[in-house]
């Protein structure tokens, strides 16, 4: 089962876990079932046409979704799935 970390400021949304693992064998699959255990992740995950919204990053292994196959990237035991959310200010 891929493990997934969540950042410290989400870490409520998924009852102050910083990480746990989910059944899923692509990015898609794991997070539909982050959001079935916790619906109210949904809105800070994804706009409201369903799309990850921009200022949200994910990671598998260290390596962005966008320099893999994006939500249908396939995942195995022991993965790391790491979702990051940008910080901007200055």
């Amino acid at each position: 089962m891929p493990t997934v970390r969540f950042p410290a400021l989400m870490k409520f949304y998924v009852d102050n876990q910083s990480e746990f693992e989910v059944n899923g064998s692509t990015v898609a699959e794991v997070i539909e079932n982050i959001l079935v255990r916790y619906p109210a992740l949904k809105p800070h995950l994804f706009d409201a046409n369903g799309e990850l919204r921009r200022h949200f990053n994910i990671f598998v292994n260290g390596v962005h979704l966008r320099e893999l196959n994006g939500m249908g990237t396939e995942l195995k035991e022991g993965d790391k799935v790491i979702l990051m959310a940008s910080a901007a200010g200055g």
